[in-house]
């Protein structure tokens, strides 16, 4: 289905930024949905893009309404609400994209979407998206110096955080909904060390201190890293000793989490969204407040033979008065997806930011003209006599 070059943003939240602009520069038409035309109009001035985008008050109803085939959804709306909103696209021959992780609820649609020629577009954010590209880029690169035929040990570490610029007593910024925070933490994550398979019930029971150019911070793994060893394409010749994807804090907030922990560990649903609620009031977002975006992600690879690679990249950008970090990393890299979207180069189906390694290099070099930059490291050590 050729795109009709309307793109329907739909959600002016906290990771809404300059991504948005890039589309005004491309799209023939952009409309900003959001829960009233008020907000939405608001939201379109903040951004300097008034007169650029028309304001909509969203509902599933009305966006049905003013959809029309080739035109593309991009979803900032929180994950359980994909579903019915693909379904909508389906019906209406829209093509869909968000920075979400592939829910079974968006899964389930992929084989109508692709037989209606609709591109779905997910895991095109800040994390999951760009931490995928680093992945790819890494491995592809380690096939070349040490052979994927070649029997290795593996470790690869993703931490992914939005901090506070400047540290404050809670070492912690709200950069998407507080609810959403918490019941992160209350999912069990699933990883691999010293070479097993390993599930930590509460994640921040598995805190560690992690040095990223000497600066210390504390990570935790989160969600299910098993399923990426084969989504980042690891050879099966290597055998992961550590295989962490997780979250990146400051220093100190394990510490200055533990009133919250208690929480978690004996509250139940409606005791933790009051929590999220408190927390909001007590801890709020403001114009002043400036944030910091570190993704770090490492690979160690390590041959039978004595030969090593290693690499990593570094993206670590703070905040301006104009758009906070993370709403700069999270747009631009959805805007980038959207832009092939209506350019016509992603296939109908299930797309990722993340295909395959050329696609990375290809996505990390355009980021990197958005101003998305990120800095790559890398190590070969050969053995003696070889």
């Amino acid at each position: 289905m050729p795109a009709s070059g309307t793109v329907h943003w739909i959600g002016a939240g906290l990771s809404t930024g300059s991504g948005l602009a890039t589309l005004c520069d491309t799209a023939d038409r952009v409309r900003l949905w959001h829960r009233t035309e008020e907000r939405a109009a608001q939201s379109l001035s903040a951004l300097g893009l008034t007169g650029r985008a028309e304001p909509r008050a969203y509902t599933l109803t009305a966006l049905a309404a003013e959809l029309a085939p080739g035109d593309v959804v991009v979803s900032m709306l929180p994950a359980p609400e994909h579903g019915p909103l693909l379904a909508t696209c389906v019906a209406h021959q829209a093509h869909f994209a968000c920075s979400s992780y592939v829910s079974e609820a968006v899964l389930d649609q992929v084989p109508a979407a692709a037989a209606a020629g609709i591109v779905v577009l997910t895991e095109s954010g800040l994390d999951p998206g760009i931490d995928h590209l680093f992945a790819h880029s890494l491995i592809a690169r380690a096939r070349t110096e040490i052979g994927a035929d070649t029997a290795a040990e593996v470790s690869l570490t993703s931490y992914c955080g939005g901090i506070p610029a400047v540290p404050n007593d809670f070492k912690y910024r709200f950069s998407w909904a507080p609810a959403g925070v918490l019941n992160a933490l209350r999912s069990p994550a699933r990883y691999i060390e010293y070479g097993e398979e390993t599930t930590a019930a509460r994640p921040w029971e598995a805190t560690r201190t992690h040095l990223v150019d000497a600066e210390p911070f504390e990570v935790y793994p989160n969600r299910d890293s098993i399923p990426f060893v084969d989504q980042y394409e690891v050879p099966p010749a290597w055998k992961p000793r550590t295989f962490i994807r997780g979250t990146l804090r400051l220093a100190g907030w394990l510490d200055a989490w533990q009133p919250v922990f208690e929480e978690l560990r004996h509250g139940d649903d409606e005791r933790i969204a009051a929590l999220a609620q408190e927390l909001a009031a007590r801890y709020p977002t403001t114009d002043a407040d400036r944030d910091r975006v570190v993704l770090a992600v490492s690979l160690d690879v390590r041959a039978d033979s004595g030969r090593s690679w290693s690499g990593r990249y570094l993206l670590d950008m703070e905040g301006d008065a104009q758009e906070s970090a993370m709403a700069r990393c999270v747009s631009r890299t959805l805007a980038l997806g959207v832009r092939k979207v209506l350019a016509g180069t992603l296939p109908p189906g299930l797309s990722r930011a993340a295909e395959t390694p050329e696609r990375s290099e290809e996505w990390l070099t355009e980021l990197g003209r958005d101003g998305i930059d990120s800095t790559l490291d890398s190590t070969r050590h050969k053995s003696e006599g070889l």
